[in-house]
């Protein structure tokens, strides 16, 4: 072979080489370019007009709405309770993460793996109530049960028997410990949490009586240990053996109270952080002074601030669905407590654990005292400034708290 059909031979090659390459990146750019607008358009029609209601109602939640009763349509005010059939979302990635951090300690994967296979809407157990010697009590022990059994049927119905599938330290990061007397408690911002803390403090010996703790103390002086806190073996430990309590409130009732404490009031935090984003996003021709410190948030705008599926800024505890924060359907709480009759349940709690005789529930407002307290009355003034399907939404949004609760359907 000459040297002129060697270089042609090689100038064949190359030109073909470089042919092959340039039609691979092409299908490569094409494939990814797919997948991206595959993403897109799912992501564009999961915010639909027509799917608003399931978009906001299951948004990061652990239930979502099968696909059949999807197509069901019709205002659900027309039909007085809804009824919906939930099943759990997976989250293969978080249950990923966890197995991660764990992967190279037998003893630990050991643990993880018994924790995964707890039973967690198993059948109720049985508190013991021999501490208990006033009779006064038995009507509010009959109302403790029927709430425990209907929480516990809501959850084997709609929810199964399976591992939890969020990350296992988000699952209780919002539980509080107290050693001594072996309890438990769910903090559910609005419904009694700050006097809760102040008990969980006195019992615990930090501090001798609940009315010499400030606001301050309870909520930023870090005296109380959360079970996050713990390593996974004593998580499960605790989560087997102590008492689980958590304490609940209308789901309106409680955004209304969050509404009036946070926004109606001055706020270092929530004015410039919340109060800011709401306005500048919700607020026709805002005026500089309210887009710089961000005080005067109307409630229409903060409701469209919690439905909105794109929020200027995140979601915080204290609107935050109680689902969402203490998981009652994955942890089997057995005391459930409520707003309504807060003092009521949280004394006999307190019997039921063998508290000092002489500690009781403190009834005082823990801040803004002279206001009225948010009830049913204020609620309906509040509400008096949205539409028909303003109100609906909220309903919507919180739906799984007004049913696993048994909340009665609200005005709307």
């Amino acid at each position: 072979m000459n040297p002129k059909q060697v270089f042609l031979s090689v100038l064949i090659f190359g030109v073909a080489g470089l042919l092959l390459f340039m039609y691979l990146q092409v299908w490569i750019e094409e494939q990814h370019t797919g997948r991206v607008e595959k993403k897109r358009e799912q992501k564009s029609s999961s915010v639909t007009t027509e799917k608003i209601q399931e978009h906001i109602t299951n948004q990061n939640s652990m239930f979502h709405m099968p696909g059949d009763l999807k197509k069901k349509k019709g205002n659900l005010l027309n039909s007085g309770r809804p009824t919906r059939v939930l099943a759990k979302t997976s989250h293969p990635q978080g249950e990923n993460q966890a197995y991660n951090l764990i992967e190279n300690h037998q003893e630990t994967k050991t643990l993880f793996k018994k924790f995964g296979e707890m039973n967690w809407s198993s059948d109720i157990r049985h508190l013991n109530k021999s501490l208990v010697k006033d009779n006064k009590w038995k009507k509010t022990d009959v109302t403790q049960e029927k709430r425990r059994s209907f929480l516990q049927e809501f959850c084997k119905k709609y929810t199964g028997v399976s591992r939890p599938q969020s990350h296992l330290f988000h699952v209780v990061s919002r539980i509080y410990v107290e050693d001594k007397h072996k309890i438990l408690y769910c903090e559910v911002p609005k419904a009694g949490c700050s006097n809760w803390k102040r008990i969980l403090m006195v019992l615990s010996g930090l501090a001798s009586s609940t009315y010499n703790i400030s606001h301050d103390a309870v909520h930023y002086g870090k005296y109380l240990k959360k079970l996050d806190s713990f390593d996974l073996k004593g998580i499960y430990t605790r989560l087997n053996t102590y008492t689980k309590a958590v304490f609940v409130r209308d789901p309106m009732e409680r955004l209304v109270s969050a509404f009036r404490d946070k926004f109606e009031h001055p706020n270092s935090y929530y004015h410039p952080v919340f109060g800011r984003a709401i306005i500048k996003k919700y607020r026709s021709n805002a005026c500089e002074e309210a887009l710089n410190d961000g005080s005067g948030v109307k409630f229409r705008e903060f409701v469209h601030y919690l439905l909105d599926s794109h929020r200027p800024v995140g979601m915080d505890i204290h609107w935050e669905k109680v689902s969402k924060l203490c998981y009652p359907c994955l942890i089997n709480y057995d005391f459930v407590g409520k707003f309504e009759t807060l003092e009521e349940d949280a004394n006999y709690f307190l019997q039921l654990i063998g508290a000092p005789k002489e500690l009781r529930f403190p009834n005082f407002k823990d801040r803004h005292s002279s206001d009225e307290r948010t009830n049913t009355q204020v609620v309906r003034q509040y509400l008096k400034d949205l539409t028909r399907t303003e109100r609906q939404l909220i309903y919507d949004f919180y739906y799984l708290d007004y049913l696993m609760f048994n909340y009665t359907t609200p005005f709307l």
